[in-house]
Order: structure tokens, then C-alpha cells, then sequence
């Protein structure tokens, strides 16, 4: 496996894991009962191993698409047919700002004194965005950066190194520990393109 396949094949873990904790997140949470959220409890515990993962990882994926664009304004002029469809996929929906936004808001919501009755609906379509809009997204700048990037910009893009695999398994690891009954990190991985 050269750099290239070992730093695409880690950006395409960082992106099945978010979506498995994203799923698992708003399974778990979207059906709990308010009560269940308060004090010290094993749910709290998964929400806030969720909570850090998703943070530290669509925050990740948000500088990735700023060095993206910082490289690709600085090689390429304004004219270029790779800038225009990179600087396009860059402003289409589903940053990962928006992602962590809606994440919020259905935490907000979860954890009201008197949860609106649309609490469930909120993870509905938090992971609903998460798995079509944010998703879309990944993959059109992933197909960019497959037909048009070199290793350096993969290096540099990516953001990748030992520490940060290192990283992102603890936080998946935590996750995966505090898992409540019934909750599963199984699940699709995000449509991909090849």
C-alpha cells in the first residue's frame, strides 16, 4: 500500500466511523427518555464519548476542506477547471459546521427541562443531514481529490500522522465501550464513489 492508499484509506475509516457514531448517537438518544439524560448515567456517558468523537472529528474534516481550498487557490488560477470544481464541491451544503450545528441543536433539545415533543425528530434529521447532505458532500470532494490531487496534497490535506490515527481510535474506542443496551455501531458505510 503506498502514502496515497494509506491516507485515503484512513480519511475513508474517519468517515465510516462518524457515521456509525452518528447513527448509534441519534438511535440511542432520539428514543431516551429525558430522565435517562440527567446525572452520571451510562447514557450520558455514551453521549458525551458521541459528543467528543463527532466534535473532534467533523472538526478535522472542516480544516481538511480549508487547506483544500488554501492549496488549490495558491497552484491552480482562477480559471482552471479543477479550482472551479473544487471551490463548487466546497460550497455546496453539508459542511461539516452545519453537521455539528444540527448535532447541537438535537442535544439542546434532548436535554430541555420539558423536551419539545419534536425532540426525536430533531436526531431524525440531524443523521438524515449526516447521512445525505454531509455525506454528498464528502464525496464529491473525495472524488476531486482522487482525480486531481498529488501526494503532497494528500499529505497536506489530509492532516494525517501517527498521533491522529492514534487519536481518533481512542475516541472510536470510547464510544464503542459505552455503547448503551441495544445500540450498535454496525451499520452501511457512507456511499462511496471509486
Amino acid at each position: 500500500m503506498n502514502e496515497t492508499e494509506i491516507i485515503r484509506q484512513q480519511l475513508a475509516t474517519e468517515r465510516q466511523h462518524a457515521s456509525a457514531v452518528a447513527n448509534a448517537c441519534a438511535s440511542a438518544l432520539g428514543r431516551a427518555a429525558p430522565e435517562a439524560l440527567g446525572g452520571p448515567s451510562p447514557l450520558v456517558q455514551f453521549r458525551q464519548a458521541c459528543v467528543d468523537y463527532l466534535v473532534w472529528d467533523l472538526a478535522r474534516f472542516e480544516e481538511r476542506d480549508q487547506r483544500l481550498a488554501e492549496v488549490w487557490h495558491a497552484r491552480l488560477p482562477s480559471g482552471h477547471s479543477a479550482r472551479r470544481a473544487v471551490d463548487e464541491a466546497l460550497s455546496r451544503p453539508g459542511r461539516s459546521r452545519e453537521a455539528l450545528a444540527r448535532l447541537e441543536a438535537a442535544l439542546a433539545e434532548a436535554v430541555a427541562a420539558s423536551p419539545p415533543p419534536g425532540a426525536q425528530k430533531s436526531w431524525q434529521e440531524f443523521v438524515q443531514f449526516f447521512n445525505t447532505v454531509w455525506s454528498a458532500r464528502r464525496d464529491a470532494i473525495e472524488a476531486l481529490l482522487a482525480r486531481h490531487a498529488h501526494i503532497g496534497d494528500w499529505r497536506l490535506v489530509g492532516g494525517i500522522d501517527a498521533d491522529s490515527i492514534l487519536e481518533e481510535r481512542r475516541r472510536y474506542q470510547r464510544v464503542s465501550a459505552t455503547l448503551p443496551p441495544g445500540a450498535s455501531l454496525a451499520g452501511p458505510p457512507p456511499a462511496r464513489d471509486s
